[in-house]
């Protein structure tokens, strides 16, 4: 490269790298949320929903503890207004903050993203976190990844939205499969199913609601028959 290349004007400048990224990302969150506080009227939903994305990007930085306060906070404001979406996105956040409750946090957002019919992704994502939590030999990984087939079949709007979620939870019930009993075909995927019983609707939501109630513990932060209550018909 010539000298008047390297002292070009115009020389494209250096990429910003991640850190740099969430960094900028960060401040704009904080600025935005700051005018919402400051703007009369503002909508506590909409502040909650700003400290969300807030949360998320902290816990991007590695700044977990702080993250984990804004998600708590938020997540309150959402089960207060029966917002379920919202409170399983902020229960997905707590889990990536990585503190001492970021376990039984997945638990509950996984509890209410089976419980109330909210977006089929988010519930994929939710219950995958719980297969990748859960050792390679032990059936609660094959347990939720099958109420995860399960949901994309019964909430699914259309025969393509079925078969697009349908898709991922297949691939993750052969996944599960493959690293709990060395399954890697067809066949051997069926009988699996058969053989762990996991086509049993009764007995599988059963098992399913054990392995929640390990992971919470006692560390709920609602009623759960309070919240069965509010179920849409």
């Amino acid at each position: 490269m010539s000298d008047n290349e390297n002292n070009s004007p115009i020389a494209a400048a250096p990429e910003l790298g991640d850190k740099e990224m969430l960094e900028q990302q960060l401040k704009e969150q904080l600025d935005h949320l700051e005018s919402l506080q400051q703007r009369f009227g503002a909508d506590q939903l909409t502040q909650a929903r700003a400290q969300l994305d807030i949360a998320e990007t902290m816990a991007g930085l590695e700044r977990g503890e702080e993250a984990w306060s804004l998600a708590r906070g938020a997540f309150d404001l959402f089960l207060k207004d029966e917002q379920w979406q919202d409170a399983v996105e902020a229960c997905d956040i707590l889990y990536q903050c990585e503190q001492p409750a970021s376990i039984a946090a997945l638990g509950m957002g996984v509890w209410l993203a089976v419980t109330y019919p909210i977006k089929m992704q988010t519930s994929y994502v939710m219950l995958e976190h719980i297969v990748d939590e859960t050792p390679d030999k032990a059936d609660g990984g094959a347990v939720a990844a099958m109420v995860a087939h399960y949901i994309a079949d019964v909430r699914a709007e259309d025969d393509k939205k079925r078969a697009n979620m349908q898709f991922l939870t297949i691939n993750l019930l052969a996944r599960v499969a493959k690293r709990h009993s060395d399954v890697t075909d067809q066949a051997g995927l069926d009988f699996w199913i058969e053989k762990l019983e996991l086509n049993n609707q009764e007995k599988l939501f059963s098992r399913f609601s054990l392995i929640i109630n390990a992971i919470v513990e006692d560390q709920w932060w609602f009623d759960r028959d309070e919240l069965r209550n509010k179920i849409p018909e």
